[in-house]
C-alpha cells in the first residue's frame, strides 16, 4: 500500500523568477513597514489597499522539472495551501510556467496532461486529485499545510521529518539548505509516543538529555550546555533558570512541532546560550472543520483527556478559528506526590485580503501539585555512606506544593507582495509565574540515630514579557542571479518580580520511616525581594547568495542592546552577531556545509564570584561543518556534523557560601569539540525513523581538565515504526532506545571533602503499538523503560549533594477519536 507522504510546497534551493532589480526589494521592505503601522493602527487599511491588482492575476516564473516540486513553488508564491499525496506527481515532470496567470489558470497550465486537477476548497485552500476523482470525498488523511514564513506545518504529514524550517536563519529552507544542525520532533512522533509533555520531547531529541532536579524542576542540556533559549512561532523569551516558571512544563497539545536549533543561534536569539534553541511552534487553524478527542489510562493512576477542534467560522472560510484543551490528573511512583495539568489554547486567523492575513491567539498552562521534593534525595549519611533507598522514597513533604504557570497572549500580521516577498509583524505578552511552598529532607541524616533536617521555604514570583519583532524577506536580483534578503528588528521587554521567604529547617525524627507527615511552617515575612528588568532591542539581517546553482552563501548580523537593571545594572550595547554558512551541492543526495557564528550571555545574579561580584559577559565562538543528505524529495533527510565551541568567562562553580546560600563561581575560559550524526524520516514506506548519536568532550584552557562531566559524552538515541502492509495495514509497531555514557561529578560529602560520585553508562528501552480500529478510532499503547532499568535522572544537585531516580517500567493506553 503506498505511504501517504508531503512534498514541501514552498520553493526550494534555486528559485528562479523574473529578472528584478534593487528598487522593488526597497519598495517591499518600506510596503513591511507599513505593515507593522497596520498592525498597531489601522488593520482595515490592508483589507483595501492589499487586494490583488489585474484581477487576482501575478506573474509567475515556473521552471520545469519535477511535477511536485513545480507546485510547491507555484503554491507558495500565489499564497496558497496545497494538500496532496505524494504518489500522485511521482515520476511526472512539468514544463514550467511562464507569464501572469490567476490562481486556478496556474494550476490548470501546470498540471496540463498530468491527469491531475487542483480542486478549490476555498479561495486560498486547494487539493490535488485525479480528475476521475475530482467529485470525491476529501482524504484529510493526506493533507500537506505550509506555513511560509516558520516552516511545514507537520500536522497531517504522517512524517518526522520537516519539509522545511525557518528557526535557524529565519530563511525558510530545508534542512540540508541550512548550514547547522537543526533537529524537529514532530506532530507525528509526539502523537505516535505519547509525548504530551516539554520534558518527554527532550527525552526522544537526539542529543538532548535531561536533568530533573526534583519532582517538578527540569534542565535540558545540548552539547554540554544548558538549554535557556525558548522561542514560541520564532520570537525568543528568555526563561528564568533559577526559579521554574512554566517553561519546561508546557504541555504539548498546543504545539504542531519542537525545532531544537544545536549550536549557538544568536542571529534570531540575541542574548543566549551556545548549547540550543527550543523553538515551540503551535498548531494552526484548519481549512475545514476537523477534531478529535482522546482519553488515556496509564500506570500510578495516571489519567489525561484532551480535545481538539479546528475549522471555518463562516461561510466563505476566510475567518477560521481552532480551540485544544488538555487535563491531566496523575500520581506518581514516588510515595505521596501527585500533579494535576491543566492546558488551553486557542487560535483565530482572519484573511483581511486575498495576501494578508491576520492573527490572534492565547494559551494557558498551569501544574497544580502536592507532596513535591526540592532536591533530590541525599547521597551522604553523616557517615559519609552513600544512602540506598528505594525508588518510591520521596523527601518532600505531604503539603510541599511547586506550582508553576504560564499564560500569553499573541498577534500577527502577514502579507505576502506581488514580487515575491513577505512581511510579518509579530507581539505577543507572555507571563511566567511559580508559588512554591517546599519542604524536603536534603541534608544528610544521622547515621546513628536516623534523624535528619527539613529544609523549607516559601518563594512566590512572576515574570511578564513583552516581544515585538517585525521583518520582511525576500527575492532580489544581483550580477544576474537571484538571491534572498531578511531583514528585522526585534524588541523585548522582560520585569521579573518576586519574593523569597525566611527559610525554616524543622527536625525529621527518622528519615528511613518518613512519610512527608510533619507540620507546615510559618513562613514569617519576605526574606528578600527579587526586581529584575531586561530589556533588549535588535536589528538583523540575513542574506542568501547563490553565486551558482550548486553553491549557497548565507551571512547575516545582528546588533543587540542589552540591558538589565534594578537588582543589577548589566548594560551590553552594540553587540555584534554574526553569522556565515556555506552549502555546496555534491550531487542530487548530498552537500557539504560549514558555518560560524558568535553568541554572547550577559551575566545574572546566579554567577558571582566569592566577594559576591558579577561574572563577567560570557562569549562564545561556535564553528560547525559536516555533510547533509536528502533522499525521496526530502522525506528521508540525515546529517554528520563536527561542532566546536570556543568559551570566554564560561561560570564555572568553585564551592558554595552557607552565610549567603549561594554558589561561588569563576570565569574560565573553554573549548568543546564534538561530533553528532543524525537521520529523521521515512526509510519505506511506513517505515518511520528519528536517530542520532553524539559525542562531546569539554575541557578547560588552562589545565586541560574535563567540565560538564555530568552530562554524557557519548548519547545514543533511536526512535521509529513500521504500518504493517496488505491486510495487517491496521496495526503499526514501533519501539525505541536511549544510551547514556557514563557520567560523573565531584560533590562534597558530610565532611565537605570533595569526592566523585558516578553513574555508569546504561541503556532505556521503550515499545509501542497502535491498532487502527475504525478509520476514525484508534487505540494506542506506550510502554516505556521496558526492562525497569534503575538509573538516576541526576547525580549530584545543590550544595548537600543529592540525586533523584529515573522513572520505572510504566505504560499508556490512548484511545483516540477523529472527526
Amino acid at each position: 500500500m503506498q505511504q501517504d507522504r508531503f512534498i514541501p510546497t514552498l520553493p526550494d534551493t534555486d528559485r528562479p523568477r523574473a529578472a528584478r532589480t534593487i528598487k522593488p526589494l526597497v519598495t517591499a521592505i518600506f510596503s513591511a513597514t507599513l505593515a507593522l503601522q497596520g498592525t498597531l493602527v489601522a488593520p482595515l487599511f490592508f483589507s483595501r489597499a492589499c487586494a490583488w491588482a489585474d484581477g487576482g492575476e501575478q506573474t509567475f516564473t515556473i521552471p520545469a522539472g519535477p511535477l511536485g516540486q513545480a507546485l510547491g513553488r507555484y503554491a507558495s508564491q500565489a499564497g496558497v495551501v496545497l494538500s496532496f499525496d505524494a504518489s500522485l506527481t511521482e515520476g511526472k515532470r512539468s514544463s514550467g510556467l511562464q507569464g501572469r496567470y490567476d490562481t486556478a489558470t496556474g494550476f490548470a497550465r501546470l498540471l496540463e496532461g498530468s491527469g491531475l486537477n487542483a480542486r478549490f476548497i476555498d479561495e486560498k485552500t486547494v487539493r490535488l486529485e485525479k480528475s476521475a476523482e475530482i467529485n470525491s470525498a476529501i482524504n484529510l488523511d493526506a493533507m500537506t499545510v505550509v506555513d511560509n514564513q516558520l516552516g511545514t506545518i507537520t500536522e497531517n504529514t504522517k512524517s518526522y521529518t520537516p519539509g522545511v524550517i525557518a528557526s535557524a536563519t529565519r530563511l525558510v529552507l530545508t534542512p540540508r539548505e541550512t548550514p547547522q544542525s537543526v533537529t524537529v520532533i514532530t506532530r507525528q512522533h509526539m502523537d505516535d509516543f505519547n509525548l504530551t509533555s516539554i520534558d518527554k520531547v527532550m527525552e526522544h531529541t537526539p542529543g538532548v538529555t535531561v536533568t530533573t532536579y526534583d519532582s517538578d524542576r527540569s534542565e535540558y542540556y545540548a552539547r554540554g550546555f544548558p538549554i535557556t533559549n525558548f522561542q514560541y512561532d520564532g520570537i525568543p523569551i528568555i526563561r528564568n533558570p533559577a526559579y521554574s516558571s512554566g517553561n519546561t512544563m508546557s504541555d504539548m497539545i498546543a504545539y504542531d512541532r519542537i525545532e531544537i536549533i544545536k549550536g549557538a543561534s544568536g542571529l534570531t536569539t540575541g542574548a543566549g546560550s551556545p548549547g540550543a534553541t527550543l523553538n515551540l511552534v503551535r498548531k494552526k487553524p484548519t481549512a475545514e472543520f476537523s477534531g478529535h478527542a482522546t482519553a488515556e489510562a496509564g500506570r500510578w493512576d495516571n489519567y489525561r483527556t484532551q480535545w481538539d477542534i479546528g475549522g471555518p467560522l463562516n461561510e466563505e472560510g476566510n475567518i477560521r478559528g481552532r480551540v485544544v484543551g488538555a487535563f491531566q490528573d496523575r500520581q506518581s511512583f514516588q510515595d505521596h506526590y501527585k500533579r494535576q495539568t491543566r492546558a488551553y489554547y486557542g487560535i483565530l486567523e482572519v484573511d483581511l485580503a486575498p495576501e494578508t492575513l491576520l492573527t490572534f491567539g492565547a494559551d494557558y498552562n498551569k501544574t497544580i501539585p502536592t507532596g513535591s521534593s526540592w532536591g533530590g534525595v541525599p547521597i551522604f549519611d553523616s557517615n559519609n555512606k552513600e544512602i540506598h533507598v528505594s525508588r518510591s522514597f520521596n523527601p518532600g513533604a505531604d503539603w510541599s506544593a511547586y506550582e508553576q504557570y504560564s499564560h500569553s497572549f499573541f498577534t500577527q500580521l502577514d502579507h505576502h507582495f506581488d514580487n515575491g516577498w513577505v512581511s510579518r509583524a509579530y507581539y505577543t505578552y507572555q507571563v511566567n509565574g511559580y508559588d512554591a511552598q517546599l519542604g524536603s529532607i536534603y541534608y544528610s541524616p544521622n547515621a546513628n540515630t536516623g534523624t535528619a533536617t527539613l529544609g523549607s521555604g516559601k518563594y512566590t514570583g512572576k515574570a511578564k514579557s513583552h516581544a515585538l519583532e517585525v521583518y520582511a524577506s525576500g527575492p532580489f536580483e544581483l550580477f544576474g542571479r537571484e538571491h534572498e534578503l531578511v531583514i528585522g528588528a526585534s524588541a523585548y521587554r522582560n520585569h521579573w518580580k518576586g519574593n523569597d521567604f525566611n527559610f525554616r529547617s524543622p527536625t525529621v525524627d527518622n528519615f528511613y520511616n518518613w512519610s512527608g507527615d510533619i507540620q507546615k511552617p510559618d513562613w514569617g515575612q519576605v526574606r528578600t525581594r527579587n526586581d529584575r528588568l531586561t530589556n533588549q532591542r535588535a536589528v538583523y539581517a540575513t542574506v542568501r547568495f547563490k553565486p551558482t546553482d550548486d553553491l549557497a552563501l548565507i551571512l547575516g548580523s545582528r546588533v543587540t542592546n542589552y540591558h538589565m537593571t534594578r537588582d543589577y545594572n548589566v548594560r551590553n550595547t552594540g553587540e555584534v552577531t554574526p553569522f556565515a554558512g556555506m552549502v555546496y551541492d555534491l550531487n542530487d543526495n548530498f552537500s557539504a556545509y560549514a558555518s560560524y557564528t558568535e553568541i554572547f550571555s550577559p551575566t545574572t545574579f546566579i554567577y558571582s564570584d566569592a566577594n559576591g561580584n558579577l561574572l563577567p559577559l560570557e562569549k562564545g565562538d561556535s564553528y560547525e561543518a559536516g555533510i547533509k543528505g536528502e533522499w525521496f524529495n526530502g522525506r528521508l533527510n540525515a546529517s554528520l556534523a563536527y561542532f566546536e565551541i570556543r568559551e570566554d568567562n564560561r561560570a564555572e562553580e568553585t564551592g558554595y557560601d552557607y552565610v549567603n546560600y549561594r554558589s561561588i563561581y569563576e570565569a574560565v575560559k573553554a573549548k568543546t569539540k564534538g561530533i553528532e550524526l543524525e537521520v529523521s524520516g521515512e526509510l519505506a514506506p511506513g517505515w518511520n525513523i528519528q536517530a542520532g548519536y553524539t559525542h562531546k568532550v569539554i575541557r578547560r584552557d588552562k589545565d586541560n581538565h574535563k567540565l560538564s562531566t555530568e552530562e554524557p559524552e557519548n548519547l545514543f538515541k533511536l526512535y521509529t515504526t513500521y504500518r504493517l502492509p496488505g491486510k495487517l495495514n491496521k496495526l503499526t509497531i514501533g519501539g525505541g532506545a536511549n544510551y547514556q555514557g557514563t557520567t560523573w561529578r565531584d560533590i562534597y560529602n558530610y565532611s565537605y571533602d570533595l569526592v566523585q560520585h558516578r553513574q555508569e553508562a546504561f541503556w532505556l528501552v521503550n515499545l509501542m503499538g497502535k491498532y487502527q480500529v475504525t478509520d476514525k478510532l484508534s487505540a494506542t499503547l506506550n510502554i516505556n523503560n521496558l526492562f525497569d532499568k534503575y538509573y538516576y535522572s541526576n547525580i549530584g544537585f545543590g550544595s548537600n549533594a543529592t540525586q533523584s531516580y529515573g522513572d520505572p517500567r510504566n505504560m499508556m493506553l490512548t484511545t483516540r477519536w477523529d472527526f
